[in-house]
């Protein structure tokens, strides 16, 4: 071998997923099984749509979810954690824009000991009053100290300028948390954590047992409850700039976006692609201009983002208080060059190898298959997305990307926040 000479380059050439297979339990309840691996260990995922969305009690959602581990009718929040933490396993609750969630990771050989506890939970939490205020005065603080932070401030400008008052425009103010109330919790509890609202997701050394014991246990699972699934009209703020003076600030924090398209239109896998080429990476467009050449910032981004009623593209960076209004100048002259220069074969192929081998590195176990699975199913897709994907990293054009810039990407009608100075 010799050391002086690199290995031979190879593309990624084909990815195999592996597929989640449908079950159902008797009370219908949809179980998906990406069935993988050689250590006996699972991850269970009990999926929840947000619902019942209320502009005057926009907390509910969150706090539920969070608090859904400190107490039902016989175990104690200290009670809940001793019991996973003696069988070696972890549980977590996550709350997302769409989706709340329940996660288990457990050794298959204590499923029997681990996962009643989970069901306890979901069917008996009861939400301590002295657990709510605890949450609310820690919830509060952490606010207090991200209100300070100008990176903060303009996250929360920008998507209440993109989605209005909506769960996708909501951050929280302070006033926010004293609308939260144990009874409200528990309505909320009642209505969203229930079979008929209810996805889960099995992914790991899955056997027959494993399914049978959660037939056993979540099967006969019933609720009357009746809930609506979230819907939104999004009326986006009318004025394009949005600055919040700090005139202590030593850096300006920026947010440039647009409402786009989500993962379920034709043209969302051509946007990454688009997107990875101007800011999605750390050879990017924007990297290289920016930080590399201007030495501006030490890092920007450009995202696509994907809602289940909304997507949208964003610009993020924060940059020192006197290059500011120049930083925004050069984000325009790159989005300029998107639209009037065709990209080169070789940034183009080096873009191509980049999410080729990025999607290939994003498969490395079970779980991660059940991520892949998730991005689609809750957008009423299928598997021939990724064959979609795959086709356009390999076979977009220079036109196609030209073209997909000048549909989306005008500069013009990009909201622009910024917090500090300008």
């Amino acid at each position: 071998m010799n050391r002086a000479e690199a290995p031979a380059f190879k593309s990624v050439v084909d990815i195999d997923f592996i597929k989640a297979e449908k079950h159902q339990l008797s009370n219908g309840i949809p179980v998906f099984v990406v069935n993988a691996g050689e250590q006996e260990l699972i991850r269970i995922e009990f999926i929840f749509g947000n619902i019942n969305w209320d502009a005057s009690k926009p907390l509910l959602a969150t706090a539920t979810n969070t608090l859904l581990n400190d107490g039902t009718h016989s175990l104690n929040g200290a009670e809940i954690a001793d019991k996973i933490d003696y069988y070696g396993a972890f549980f977590q609750t996550e709350y997302a824009y769409d989706h709340s969630s329940v996660t288990l990771f457990s050794l298959n050989k204590h499923l029997e000991h681990t996962l009643p506890i989970v069901k306890e939970v979901l069917s008996a939490s009861n939400f301590p009053q002295k657990e709510l205020e605890t949450y609310i005065n820690n919830q509060k603080q952490k606010l207090k100290v991200s209100l300070e932070k100008n990176d903060f401030l303009a996250r929360k400008k920008f998507t209440e300028v993109l989605f209005g008052n909506t769960l996708y425009g909501y951050s929280a103010d302070e006033k926010d948390f004293d609308t939260l109330k144990r009874e409200d919790l528990l309505h909320y509890f009642e209505s969203a954590y229930q079979p008929a609202n209810c996805t889960i997701i099995l992914s790991g050394k899955v056997n027959t047992s494993t399914l049978n014991t959660i037939e056993v246990l979540f099967g006969n699972w019933q609720s009357d409850k009746t809930f609506y699934p979230n819907e939104f009209n999004f009326n986006a703020s009318k004025g394009k700039l949005h600055f919040t003076e700090k005139s202590d600030a030593l850096q300006s924090a920026i947010r440039i976006g647009i409402l786009t398209v989500n993962r379920k239109h034709v043209d969302y896998p051509g946007l990454l692609v688009l997107n990875t080429l101007l800011g999605g990476y750390f050879g990017s467009r924007l990297m290289a201009n920016i930080r590399e050449e201007k030495g501006y910032t030490y890092g920007i981004g450009s995202a696509n983002a994907s809602l289940n009623q909304a997507g949208y593209f964003v610009i993020a960076s924060e940059v020192g208080t006197d290059v500011c209004t120049a930083t925004l100048t050069e984000i325009e002259k790159e989005i300029h060059i998107l639209k009037t220069e065709l990209v080169s074969d070789d940034e183009l192929s080096l873009v191509r190898n980049y999410l080729m081998g990025s999607l290939l590195g994003s498969l490395e176990n079970a779980f991660s298959h059940a991520d892949k699975f998730k991005n689609i199913h809750f957008f009423g897709l299928g598997y021939d997305y990724y064959e979609r994907y795959i086709h356009t990293i390999k076979t977009i054009s220079a036109e196609e990307l030209m073209a997909l810039a000048n549909k989306y990407l005008n500069f013009d009608d990009f909201y622009k926040v910024v917090v500090g100075k300008m």
